[in-house]
């Protein structure tokens, strides 16, 4: 190698890690509308007069939107470039909550809470997510899981102000202010946002393990994609249902407002839940490029089960609240960092934004069945054990699939990749 083409590998090597950084702290200014979410519930229901489960509608549709509609995004940020439709979604979502703290009906929640904030995280989490598994092609799971980790994070910085200011000066003025804070500092961070070209420092025998790449059409043929949808949907739908509903169980439970180590038990769990929810993606990210995608999911999916259960079994203990539903976010946060990395080891890099974008269409589907669909059902049956048994099931079902279905599968696909690679480029 010459020293011009050395001294382009290690300009590059430093630019992609500038990259890291920066896809980590726009994801970090978006993490807010959906994670804490719950502090708005019960403001919310007293402005509008709404039941539980009409509010949560309002979760539904923004990760809906933010994920119905990622394919599309996806497709664009490939065509058009990521800094500037990262920017605008960053500006969407802080958008989102200003707009929002001037409403006073379930429809204007929708549409401002729902639909702005919906689709600026939309686009701002696919687009980051596709350009880290470019920049990182011999670590797509690390890769994947900081930025990642950044969504799960960034709530970590909001979560005691945002509850503190709601009790001191209203959510109103809470919304507006956060809105603009949050949409400027992750509108700052996208603006230098930029894709990797060619990938000429990648590890070679790293890269063996992608497959060839599938345009979107071709993936959506195969059982595999199918396969990895149903288990993300499972997924998803237990943690959004543990995000959407904390504090609803919190309070049914009575431990709420109890106080652990010197804080009230809500703040303080959802503060220990941003923390070990932002751990988990690149910790099991850096555990999926060794040992594997489908050892690491089964161990993972499993750990959310356990962990569920024993929250379930100690319902009544503010202590055990705080500390299980950390690791309850501990076992479930990686899908964000396992089911990208997957996808685009199985199905290359070059459509990775785009085809990324229709696994996280199970995002969506699973904000349905653990926001309003869980609410009717605890409404039905007066209780939220059967929402936590279902929940208990899947989990243990998904960790099943990647052992026993996910694993075989996708060595079969290697092997047919391998022999047709030719016909796939």
């Amino acid at each position: 190698m010459t020293a011009t083409a050395t001294t382009a590998a290690q300009d590059r090597g430093a630019a992609r890690w500038i990259q890291l950084g920066l896809g980590l702290i726009a994801m970090m200014a978006i993490s807010s509308p959906q994670y804490v979410w719950t502090l708005f519930l019960k403001p919310f229901q007293a402005t509008t007069g709404a039941n539980l489960a009409a509010i949560q509608l309002t979760f539904s549709v923004l990760i809906v939107l933010q994920t119905f509609f990622s394919p599309a995004q996806g497709w664009l940020i490939e065509r058009f470039g990521a800094r500037i439709l990262i920017t605008a979604g960053a500006a969407l979502s802080g958008l989102g909550w200003i707009l929002s703290a001037g409403v006073d009906n379930l429809w204007g929640l929708y549409l401002t809470y729902g639909l702005f904030c919906g689709i600026g995280t939309g686009i701002v989490y696919v687009g980051i997510v596709g350009l880290m598994v470019r920049w990182f092609p011999e670590a797509r799971g690390f890769a994947t899981g900081v930025v990642a980790a950044g969504y799960g994070f960034g709530a970590i910085l909001t979560t005691f102000p945002i509850d503190g200011m709601i009790k001191s000066a209203g959510y109103r003025t809470t919304l507006v202010t956060f809105g603009i804070i949050l949409g400027l500092v992750g509108m700052a961070a996208s603006l230098f946002l930029r894709s990797p070209g060619p990938l000429a420092d990648a590890k070679p025998a790293r890269l063996a393990a992608s497959g060839p790449d599938y345009a979107p059409a071709e993936m959506l043929k195969t059982p595999l994609f199918w396969l990895l949808f149903v288990m993300m949907t499972m997924m998803s739908t237990g943690g959004l249902m543990v995000i959407s509903q904390f504090s609803a169980f919190a309070r049914d439970f009575g431990v709420a407002e109890m106080v652990v180590w010197g804080a009230a038990a809500l703040p303080l769990a959802l503060t220990v839940d941003r923390i070990t929810n932002g751990l988990t993606r690149p910790f099991f990210g850096f555990l999926s490029d060794r040992i594997g995608r489908e050892n690491t999911m089964g161990l993972a999916f499993l750990l959310e089960a356990a962990a569920i259960a024993s929250m379930l079994a100690y319902r009544d203990n503010a202590t055990a609240l705080v500390v299980l539903s950390g690791l309850v976010f501990f076992g479930w946060g990686e899908i964000f960092s396992l089911f990208p990395s997957t996808l685009t080891d199985s199905f290359g890099t070059r459509n990775a934004t785009t085809n990324y974008g229709f696994l996280y269409m199970a995002q969506g589907i699973g904000s349905i069945l653990g926001g309003p669909m869980a609410a009717l059902l605890k409404e039905a049956t007066g209780s939220w054990m059967p929402v936590f048994a279902l929940i208990i099931a899947m989990d243990v079902l998904t960790a099943l699939l990647a052992l026993f279905v996910l694993k075989p599968m996708r060595s079969s696909l290697r092997r047919t990749d391998l022999a047709l690679r030719p016909a796939h480029g």
